[in-house]
């Protein structure tokens, strides 16, 4: 018979366990920023307020990815294709709404009526 005990298998260990304490802090400071996301919500920043709620939101993305998903400890190769697809995710919601101002004419003077032509009895 084969021997199924689990001592023969060549699993890598885990290289960097995270003390108990820094896993506290980043918990302790991911709470903190959802509160200062919340009031920050509820007070007039006028144009300020979605950089403000982007650079919260990049910063408790940056705690999340570092230490509880170990990148901090990670090969530089991983960091780099991490980064690299916030990069272009930038891009492409940066390109995209770049493209919204154009088309608002249009959108503004397209007619509406108050009525609808189908009847939702009528299929």
């Amino acid at each position: 018979m084969a021997d199924h005990s689990h001592d023969s298998h060549d699993h890598p260990s885990f290289n960097h366990p995270a003390p108990i304490p820094m896993l506290f802090g980043v918990f302790i400071a991911l709470v903190g920023l959802t509160v200062a996301t919340v009031v920050t919500s509820n007070i007039e920043l006028a144009q300020f307020a979605f950089p403000v709620a982007m650079a919260i939101a990049t910063l408790k993305a940056f705690l999340v990815g570092a230490f509880f998903m170990h990148m901090w400890w990670d090969k530089g190769f991983n960091i780099l294709v991490f980064l690299s697809s916030l990069l272009f995710v930038t891009l492409f919601i940066g390109m995209t709404m770049l493209d919204t101002g154009s088309n608002l004419e249009q959108v503004e003077s397209f007619p509406t009526t108050e009525t609808s032509s189908l009847s939702t009895t009528e299929y």
